[in-house]
């Protein structure tokens, strides 16, 4: 019997869980909380990971660990491996002109045919571009950029800034994986290389990959095989088994849920938390021009095509909030509503969006008159919306030639149970509730596992429901009105 551990540092908080590699069983778990915002220093993760990992008991008899790490976030470090700036993260959207402009120089189609995705505030390759514009000063010092599960790994290698790492700041030793580079904007799915020539249109200086030659140029991380070790744990920083522990090659949050719940070709993943994500398993890489889905890697060796909204569980608790009542009274009001919420229709931009790419938008309600506007109707315009949107995502990744056979529902929210119950009215494909934990750590334990047995883990997935097949077509056709109306408004 060995352990392995998975970490998932995202935007909210740090977990950390660890795993008999043989059946899957978690042993025991930790978590330690990121602060809020969008943007935050890396220093505040490196604690947080620390403190998840004394959470969870330590590391003195694990194997292997894997970090994944919430995507997009741009880590800017000197030639002394400091942080230059607070890392700007996915949802930090004040990078929205500079993806306007990367897709006026390059082209929607030519960028979607060699990165795979047309550039949003999210992506890497535009936070990039805003630091150049706008803060040169910053902009002249970076020599290595990196993603959160990048600059933890290189962390507990040894590596970071002199003085107070042991190993120093070799930037050369950086590393990442196909999934999260495949979420920079300048690294290809269908290459498998970074496309060097437009991280230098963005940022207006030359890169190359970690080890790789070229003197002065900005060092992206090395991209690692999805079973490959990447080195070790630092024996100064835990207390380590006598053989240390060693580190696989992390990898994207999604991609790492993917691994978690062992999701295969036909699923499709949707999951409701402080963003909504939609994604499914595919053969071969994926391109669309028009931004809607973003076609990148997963963490095995197939693709992930993708797509995004800003807005998601945060649009229950807001609807909440104005109505006053606890979530278990909210989904009584939303229940007590007929389907369609007569009318009623939320359009849920409380944050801008990603999907359609509207950073500047609110959220609006649509189709009000004195007999619809009750609170049960609100509250299930506010669930109706919030799949609606995450439906929306869907037709986009199938409209591919992704095949959608079943879909798993995960998150927070989803064990609302009046989510659950339109779930089964908006989505026209079975839907599965897993078993509420924490995928996203689990799937880097699967990671671990994989390179520590040399072949990937298949670990029983647990489900609660399944709801009522129950389509109602109409409910999706009233909120693409709606919606449409905003996007022409904007």
């Amino acid at each position: 019997m060995a352990f392995v551990a998975g970490v998932d540092s995202s935007t909210q908080s740090c977990k950390v869980v660890v795993v008999d590699s043989g059946t899957g069983r978690t042993v025991r778990s930790g978590k330690a909380s990121h602060p809020d915002g969008s943007e935050i220093h890396p220093s505040l993760w490196w604690d947080a990971l620390r403190s998840a990992v004394h959470d969870a008991g330590g590391l003195a008899d694990v194997s292997v660990l894997s970090i994944a790490g919430q995507q997009h976030g741009m880590v800017l470090l000197d030639s002394d491996g400091e942080v230059i700036r607070p890392a700007l993260l996915w949802n930090d959207t004040r990078s929205a002109p500079s993806a306007a402009d990367l897709v006026a120089e390059v082209g929607a189609t030519a960028l979607a045919s060699r990165c795979g995705s047309v550039p949003v505030a999210s992506l890497t390759i535009t936070k990039v571009r805003w630091v150049r514009d706008n803060e040169p000063e910053h902009a002249a010092r970076v020599a290595a950029v990196a993603l959160p599960h990048d600059w933890l790994s290189w962390r507990l290698r040894g590596y970071g800034p002199a003085g107070e790492s042991p190993l120093g700041p070799d930037l050369d030793q950086l590393t990442t994986d196909r999934s999260d580079a495949s979420g920079t904007g300048y690294w290809s799915p269908s290459t498998g290389s970074y496309d060097l020539e437009l991280f230098e249109l963005a940022f207006g200086r030359p890169a190359r990959e970690a080890s790789s030659p070229a003197s002065g140029a900005v060092t992206l991380p090395r991209v690692a095989a999805p079973d490959e070790s990447v080195g070790t744990v630092h024996p100064t920083l835990f207390d380590l088994m006598p053989d240390g522990v060693r580190l696989a090659a992390g990898a994207g949050d999604n991609a790492a849920g993917a691994l978690g719940l062992g999701a295969a070709e036909g699923d499709v993943v949707v999951s409701v938390g402080t963003s909504g994500t939609v994604f499914a398993v595919a053969e071969g890489p994926s391109n669309d021009p028009t931004g809607t889905v973003a076609g990148f890697a997963d963490a095995s060796g197939a693709f992930l095509p993708i797509a995004v909204t800003l807005n998601a569980a945060r649009i229950l608790s807001s609807v909440a909030g104005l109505l006053g009542v606890t979530f278990d009274e909210f989904a009584d009001l939303a229940l007590a509503a007929e389907p369609g919420s007569a009318g009623v229709v939320l359009v849920p931009y409380f944050e801008g969006e990603r999907t359609p790419n509207l950073p500047d938008a609110t959220a609006s309600f649509h189709g009000l008159s004195i007999a619809s506007t009750t609170r049960e109707n609100t509250a299930r315009a506010a669930i109706e919306g919030m799949l609606c949107g995450l439906a929306g995502g869907l037709e986009a990744i199938t409209a591919t030639g992704v095949t959608a056979s079943r879909l798993l529902l995960i998150g927070g929210a989803v064990q609302n149970t009046a989510v659950q119950v339109v779930a089964g009215q908006v989505f026209d494909v079975p839907v599965i509730i897993p078993t509420p934990g924490e995928y996203v750590a689990r799937g880097a334990a699967v990671q671990a596992a994989w390179m520590l047995d040399g072949s990937r883990p298949e670990w029983p997935l647990a489900t609660i429901t399944s709801p009522a097949a129950d389509h109602r077509p109409e409910i999706l056709a009233n909120y693409k009105k709606a919606a449409n109306s905003v996007f022409k408004a904007q």
